[in-house]
């Protein structure tokens, strides 16, 4: 990878990282579904007009609608409005190798390599690490919606497999307009229409900023930039980057917000990634280096 796309792919990790505490600072002024549409609608509208039909069968489109950007932010946002702390969400998040492979298995008929298999067993000590952790400031319960996040969003990798993109940037800007009555239905129901006009009402230039980040910088541009480097280079040299999300999430929420991390939390922390990293770990042969680059879209580690 040349230096100039090296930059981009650690400019999309940055922005995916730092994502997780503008969230946090967002939940702050909005309720957590009503945040969730907001946000989709501004990155679906007036993107859908420019850029067109998704060109990817509508089932697809539909499917990641609602497994990513309803059930995975949905139950994210309202995880982390209950107290999940923004770089304790970005690493948690991460179960969803786990789930992805797991559905990948049964669905796609795609059977893990020894290295994935051991890279889950790592990565589920983490997690396991973090559940029993009774120093941490969150609840219980809302860690668990972060898991029921990841499984969502590994349904959600799923449905984009089969689909096929070729367009990432498109693909998600559809998604994203999907996702947003039933969000902003759920948030009528669950949160009231008094809670949602009162946030309108009293939305300063912290919350426009959210909005903005989380709609533009995280959706538009970062799928953007992973999109062109899928197109540029196969998936297992662009894959690894994303192991540096939550690391930058946790780093961002330590700077930005004075998250502390704890000796237990920090090797939980290791234990999870370094389990990612061997699910992305391949064994190079004189076939693989002649082969042409794959096609097929990497899991985007966004929050």
């Amino acid at each position: 990878m040349n230096p100039r796309h090296v930059l981009l792919a650690l400019a999309a990790v940055v922005v995916w990282g730092v994502n997780f505490v503008v969230i946090e600072v967002g939940l702050e002024g909005f309720p957590p579904l009503f945040f969730s549409a907001l946000r989709f609608f501004f990155a679906a509208v007036p993107a859908i007009f420019l850029l067109g039909r998704p060109r990817v069968a509508w089932r697809y489109v539909i499917a990641v609608g609602l497994a990513l950007g309803v059930a995975k932010f949905g139950l994210l946002f309202i995880a982390m409005d209950h107290g999940v702390p923004a770089g304790l969400a970005s690493l948690v998040l991460q179960c969803q190798v786990v789930f992805t492979l797991l559905f990948a298995t049964v669905v796609l008929r795609e059977r893990p390599r020894p290295a994935q298999l051991v890279g889950i067993a790592i990565a589920c000590c983490g997690l396991g690490l973090i559940l029993i952790d009774h120093q941490l400031a969150a609840p219980v319960g809302a860690l668990g919606l972060v898991i029921l996040a990841g499984a969502s969003w590994g349904v959600a990798n799923v449905a984009t497999r089969l689909g096929k993109p070729q367009d990432t940037l498109r693909f998600m800007v559809w998604v994203s307009a999907v996702a947003v009555l039933p969000l902003l239905g759920l948030s009528l129901l669950t949160e009231g229409p008094g809670n949602d006009l009162d946030a309108l009402r009293t939305i300063d230039l912290t919350g426009v900023g959210a909005l903005a980040y989380l709609s533009f910088a995280s959706t538009l541009f970062g799928f953007g930039i992973w999109g062109y480097l899928l197109r540029q280079y196969d998936a297992t040299t662009v894959a690894p980057f994303s192991l540096l999300v939550p690391v930058v999430g946790m780093a961002a929420a330590r700077v930005l917000r004075g998250e502390q991390v704890g000796l237990q939390q920090a090797i939980a922390a290791a234990l999870v990634i370094g389990g990612m990293a061997c699910t992305v770990v391949r064994k190079r042969t004189a076939k693989a280096e002649t082969a042409p680059p794959e096609r097929a879209l990497v899991r985007s580690p966004v929050g």
